[in-house]
């Protein structure tokens, strides 16, 4: 199963190099990643291609000219992905917060026939490491206002590491996806489920970033707070989106 996670990057320098040399390390021989770098003004950029060039035929490197936000940059990884052919595609933090370690147990699953896996901190309790509690509450609480207004049957809807089959990628349409910041992980579970997809929850232990600066915002927070209710409000739409994407997919097989 040809596969791929895209990372992206924005002042990523010190984290970069151990998180790469951690996935390179893998058992997985044949997992490759994209590198979607915004410009970074402390050279991650520079540290990509160079990682490129010591794993040639593994480490890709998308440059980007300028911090076009979370959203944007996974959904350019993902549409180069599907263009290259890749059958699971996945995203993580570049920061250490997500455990490469777990990896081949999210793969697994889409090998196993799931067309969505979601790492989940909350799938057993909560597993997260360096988080004081009142982030603990916050996320736990953003989480159940997601569920409570979207209705996906889902522990960790916000979670940043998963990995998706390239059927459920083409599902969701990608070019019409319009969350820019951390939101993008709800709305991409939202249309998901909305598609049919299988989704499962492989739990996942998160740990606060290694080094450099979180890139969470006021604007970020806010876009996050909204994204729930303008999915409930566009559900007939989006609804009808689908069913048009199925009957054109269907017509491409006669």
């Amino acid at each position: 199963m040809k596969t791929i996670f895209v990372i992206p990057t924005y002042n990523e320098a010190d984290n970069l190099p151990v998180i790469v040399k951690a996935l390179m390390e893998l058992e997985l021989r044949d997992l490759h990643l994209l590198i979607v770098d915004d410009n970074s003004p402390d050279g991650t950029g520079q540290i990509a291609d160079h990682l490129a060039t010591v794993f040639d035929g593994r480490i890709f490197v998308m440059h980007r000219q300028g911090k076009e936000g979370l959203g944007r940059a996974y959904v350019a990884g993902f549409t180069w992905a599907l263009e290259h052919g890749y059958d699971a595609i996945g995203e993580m933090d570049a920061d250490l917060s997500h455990d490469p370690k777990s990896v081949p147990d999210l793969v697994a699953r889409i090998a196993g026939g799931a067309d969505v896996v979601l790492g989940s901190r909350y799938l057993n309790g909560i597993s997260v490491i360096n988080w004081p509690l009142r982030r603990i509450l916050l996320s736990l609480g953003a989480n159940e206002y997601v569920r409570r207004i979207t209705r996906i049957p889902i522990h960790d809807g916000t979670s940043g590491f998963r990995v998706y089959a390239r059927q459920a990628l083409e599902a969701i349409n990608l070019p019409t996806i319009r969350s820019n910041g951390y939101s993008f992980q709800v709305e991409m579970s939202y249309r998901a489920c909305l598609t049919g997809c299988e989704i499962v929850e492989e739990p996942i232990v998160f740990t606060e970033r290694h080094a450099g600066e979180s890139k969470m915002s006021r604007g970020v927070i806010m876009e996050s707070a909204l994204m729930p209710w303008r999915l409930r409000a566009n559900r007939g739409k989006l609804l009808k989106t689908v069913k048009q994407l199925r009957r054109d997919a269907q017509a491409e097989t006669v």
